[in-house]
């Protein structure tokens, strides 16, 4: 009734006409988008435009920042020496003082000199060569409130002399003291005991953090938002004083530059902040999102290439251009989209990198690629191969031939680091007369989540939409996941779920040798879902493993074409016809495939034809309805 796909849709590979006329460039590959919103925050000079920088690693992330910023660090602007001199108001809260760079050794020398008898004069010349308005509000203090010894001493805090580019600085292990500093304890005047942390040195440039190592010290986004307001304040003229370590007894006050700060964060911390955190959109509002798959049109499969051929070069190697075509070929698998490429280029570099350690040549060939895959892949196959044994053995009760009712081989994805495999998973279903409608066993036990929560709610409405038109649906179902004992989510296994029901309400048998996977709305059409490599291959290998017989395979929504880039291995079975992928628009025709029966189309009474599983589930609901209503 359904054919499988065919040869020419399952196959797919790059065609070696991609690699002519490559289209020169440089830069990020595809992340325009990303790249120009980051260029922007960068060059605007105001309060609150740090920026938050959303995506995978490996996209580019942290290499565009650093190319973005080199086009503006040079702003003299911001280059300037800050001091911290006595406060003769409050000692506990040094002030914070800023001259051109270079001035900053001079002033040290200048304070040296001061001394009682020429206290008005040497001030006065002072504040005549003076340009910062923070510099000539300390003189006029000190004018006014008299001389002290203490005053004589300044501590340069920031010697920018001979320094052309604004500060750029990485701090990657973020604690109260590396971001803020801390006193020492020892010094005998306060603005002496000020030790630097990064946040202070990168005072008028950039202080790059990662939000993993940030987020999870207790305490310390609190205090770097603190900070980043006193900045802001003191920009504009108020004496905000800020904080050293947590066991500072002094309180210096902020130093009247900008630091930009810039995060480097997944998409999950940006959207927990933006919930939870209601300064966050005020003090970052820039948030520039690297994408984890791009286009794959010309212009940024010639960037690929162009990242590639420099990899194997900073390698001592060459790649052939079959080696280049299956590392594309292989991004497409990362992206899971025969029309995208993978954004994180740095997965590939990594693949290069082995490759170029294992060949002996100074060409990578695409058998090295492919070995190189194929050592991953057997590296992460250990907890595959184990669930293949017990389910050969018999101890996992999956069954890839024959047919029975209310069971479906359904198909997971497991997780291991960067590794994932796909694997069988048995659902089954049970119907009895009643009125509490589908159970979900898993939901019952604490072991499902919303989202599959959810979709066991859209098969009740499939039920009522499609059965029960001219009676109220009236069912006791129980829907399992058998022999899994860790939570499920998501609704990738909605349509297995719905296959299964369908069979034990209709009392149907159903393919045992076809695996299905996809999400179903209540109309009963198929959406596409993730994986599905993964799945298909998975579900392939458990088969190879008990024994292929010819009609085994697996059923798809149609969306999911687009998605398939199997191994070669997977691709020669099924070119062989030893395995097969149908792929469907909606649950009647996978039913149709899975029971061999015709779906049926109501007539013109609004009755399915005899014959049909369509009719047989209506029959049974009704019986169902009627029994417990005799009841």
């Amino acid at each position: 009734m359904h054919e499988p796909l065919k040869k020419e849709e399952l196959a797919f590979s790059y065609p070696r006409s991609v690699l002519d006329d490559l289209i020169p460039g440089e830069g990020i590959v595809g992340q325009e988008r990303a790249v120009g919103a980051l260029r922007t925050a960068l060059r605007t000079d105001r309060a609150g435009y740090n920026i938050f920088i959303c995506g995978d690693f490996g996209t580019g992330r942290l290499s565009a920042l650093t190319q973005e910023a080199s086009l503006v660090r040079g702003d003299e602007r911001f280059i300037r020496d800050c001091l911290y001199a006595y406060n003769p108001v409050d000692p506990t809260s040094p002030m914070a003082l800023t001259v051109p760079r270079g001035r900053g050794r001079a002033l040290v020398e200048a304070f040296k000199a001061l001394a009682e008898d020429s206290w008005t004069s040497k001030l006065t010349a002072l504040m005549d060569e003076a340009d910062d308005d923070g510099l000539m509000n300390y003189l006029r203090l000190l004018l006014s409130s008299g001389y002290k010894e203490e005053v004589k001493t300044l501590r340069l805090l920031l010697d920018r002399t001979g320094v052309t580019q604004r500060p750029f600085i990485i701090e990657t292990h973020p604690t109260f003291e590396n971001l803020f500093g801390w006193e020492d304890k020892e010094a005998a005047l306060p603005q002496m005991g000020i030790i630097p942390g990064s946040y202070m040195k990168a005072s008028g440039g950039f202080l790059v953090l990662f939000a993993d190592e940030l987020l999870p010290v207790q305490g310390l986004w609190d205090e770097l938002k603190r900070h980043m307001d006193s900045t802001a304040m003191t920009e504009k003229g108020r004496l905000v004083p800020g904080s050293l370590g947590k066991e500072s007894r002094i309180r210096p006050q902020s130093l009247p530059l900008q630091t930009k700060v810039i995060i480097l964060a997944s998409d999950d911390s940006y959207e927990e902040l933006v919930e939870k955190d209601e300064d966050f959109l005020r003090l970052f509002k820039s948030s520039p999102q690297f994408d984890y798959r791009i286009k794959a049109d010309k212009k940024n499969i010639s960037g690929c290439v162009r990242y590639l051929e420099g990899q194997a070069e900073a390698c001592g190697r060459r790649l052939e251009d079959d080696a280049k075509l299956a590392l594309l070929r292989y991004s497409s698998w990362f992206a899971e989209s025969r029309d995208h490429l993978s954004g994180q280029l740095s997965l590939l570099g990594d693949i290069i990198s082995e490759a170029a350690a294992a060949c002996q040549d100074d060409l990578i060939t695409a058998e090295c690629i492919d070995e190189v895959v194929r050592g991953h892949e057997y590296a992460a196959s250990l907890a595959e191969d184990r669930i293949n044994e017990e389910i050969a053995a018999g101890d996992l009760l999956v069954a890839v031939d024959g047919m029975k009712v209310g069971i479906v081989n359904g198909l997971a994805v497991m997780d291991r680091g960067l590794a994932s495999f796909g694997t069988p998973a048995v659902i089954s279903a049970t119907v009895a007369p009643g009125s509490e409608g589908i159970i979900n066993i898993e939901h019952e036990a604490g072991l499902s989540g919303e989202i599959h929560d959810k979709g066991l709610l859209i098969l009740e409405g499939y039920l009522r939409k499609m059965y029960a038109a001219s009676f109220p649906l009236s069912i006791y179902a129980g829907i399992c996941f058998e022999q899994n004992y860790s939570e499920i989510d998501g609704d990738s296994a909605s349509s297995s779920e719905l296959y299964a029901l369908l069979s034990a309400i209709g009392e149907i048998p159903v393919r045992q040798d076809i695996a299905v996977t996809g999400s179903v709305n209540q109309m009963g059409f198929l959406q596409p879902v993730g994986g599905i490599n993964e799945k298909i291959t998975g579900f392939w290998r458990t088969c190879r493993r008990c024994g292929l017989t010819g009609r085994q395979g697996v059923i798809i929504p149609r969306q999911n074409i687009k998605s398939l880039v199997l191994p070669r291995e997977v691709e020669s079975a099924l070119e062989e016809g030893s395995f097969h992928i149908w792929a469907v628009s909606d649950i009647e025709e996978g039913m149709e495939i899975m029971t061999g029966l015709p779906s049926g189309k109501r007539n013109a009474r609004g009755i399915f034809p005899p014959g049909t599983f369509n009719r047989k589930i209506e029959d049974r609901l009704r019986k169902l309805y009627e029994s417990g209503k005799s009841n």
